[in-house]
């Protein structure tokens, strides 16, 4: 992808959230985007949501807390991306989550995002060329959870991020340079299931709540002069699992999103303290409590199992018109085969047309292994 830097520098002001447009539609933003875009195939078929939903690998973007519930002892995803294809050729989101169960009631996990933004072509005002620069984003995170009791738990993750632009370019008289913040998520879960051993029936409820990415601001370089809220956000989600006879499986999950950054309202918010800003996102909206709701994003999703070997999934992610309006449809199907290895595919349908994620679709591979199945695996007969 060739991007002149006049239309990379309006991508980076807006990144920065300082676009008079927003601040007319008062539409919450931050810069390092790349971290709320949902990473693998199975939560992206189902709406994007994922609180509550059943665990596994990707547990680790979802909501940490689920991973000691794996039934597995050690499980590795990797999930692969093409971003914006409709418009460019060369712009994806990588993710690579791994987890280990430590005993049966707590696990650690190593995970990391990558988001490659493409080859950038700079150039100044008048068009002269400064160079290519392939710019991306990248965070690393390292998580530990645990059981706190038979049906709940917690999860504790720290991260660094690190997103690089447009490196040390100076552009303007501005001395832009990679930006680098330490962030950090705590998530609970809570689950209850019922199960008749007789007839195999089995139902469970889950609930699930994640505050992610707290942390310090981030700053592009001395001479932007600024320190912008990096994307903070709550969700909770609840979750409803349902087989009658252990071979045929419904889920339905739901999630509720906020992104917690001050409320564009035409003063310098980027400048209020750290947490101010983040904690008072929930009361800041200048039309009060109704505005406050309208910035709540919702997302649902419905997975089918048949004899836990083929899955089918749906899903909607909606956002009000007066706050990023970003609406679509979500489809997926998975396999798992071997009682190891899982492939999941998600493919979106916006509801407008000429949105930029038309046509956006995800894969995942996934395996699972239990310490027997490992022993197994270097078995030789003699």
């Amino acid at each position: 992808m060739k991007i002149f830097f006049g239309a990379f520098s309006s991508l980076f002001i807006l990144t920065l959230g300082t676009v008079s447009a927003q601040d007319t539609l008062r539409i919450p933003a931050s810069p390092l985007t790349f971290l709320t875009f949902a990473p693998d195939a199975r939560s992206a078929a189902m709406g994007e949501a994922g609180v509550a939903s059943s665990p596994d690998a990707n547990a680790t973007y979802w909501n940490a807390a689920k991973l000691p519930y794996n039934t597995k002892d050690f499980g590795i995803s990797a999930s692969y991306t093409p971003w914006l294809r409709n418009l460019v050729d060369d712009m994806w989101l990588g993710y690579l989550s791994a987890y280990k169960k430590l005993g049966d009631n707590q696990a650690v996990a190593l995970s990391v995002n990558y988001f490659n933004n493409g080859e950038l072509d700079l150039r100044d005002a008048i068009g002269t060329q400064l160079g290519y620069f392939n710019s991306r984003e990248l965070a690393i995170n390292g998580t530990y959870s645990r059981q706190l009791g038979r049906n709940f738990s917690m999860g504790l993750t720290l991260k660094y991020i690190s997103s690089n632009l447009a490196g040390d370019a100076v552009i303007k008289g501005v001395s832009l340079s990679p930006a680098r913040v330490a962030a950090g998520d705590i998530s609970a879960y809570y689950r209850k299931q019922i199960r008749n051993e007789d007839t195999g029936s089995e139902l469970t409820w889950s609930l699930g709540a994640v505050l992610s990415n707290l942390g310090g601001k981030i700053n592009y370089g001395s001479g932007t002069d600024t320190e912008n809220f990096i994307p903070t956000n709550l969700r909770l989600g609840a979750g409803l699992s349902f087989t009658g006879d252990g071979r045929n499986k419904f889920n339905f999950i739901v999630d509720a999103y906020k992104l917690m950054v001050p409320t564009p309202d035409g003063t310098d918010y980027n400048s209020r303290p750290l947490l101010k800003g983040v904690f008072g996102s929930f009361s800041d909206a200048p039309d009060g409590f109704k505005e406050e709701m309208q910035e709540v994003a919702i997302s649902a999703g419905v997975e089918y199992w048949y004899n836990n070997i083929f899955a089918l999934r749906g899903g909607y992610h909606g956002e009000n018109k007066l706050k990023g309006d970003n609406k679509f449809f979500t489809a997926g199907a998975g396999i798992h085969f071997m009682d190891r290895y899982s492939v999941d595919f998600a493919y979106l349908f916006p509801v407008s047309q000429t949105s930029p994620l038309a046509n956006t679709l995800r894969i995942t591979l996934s395996l699972g292994l239990n310490k027997a199945e490992k022993l197994d695996v270097s078995d030789t007969d003699n």
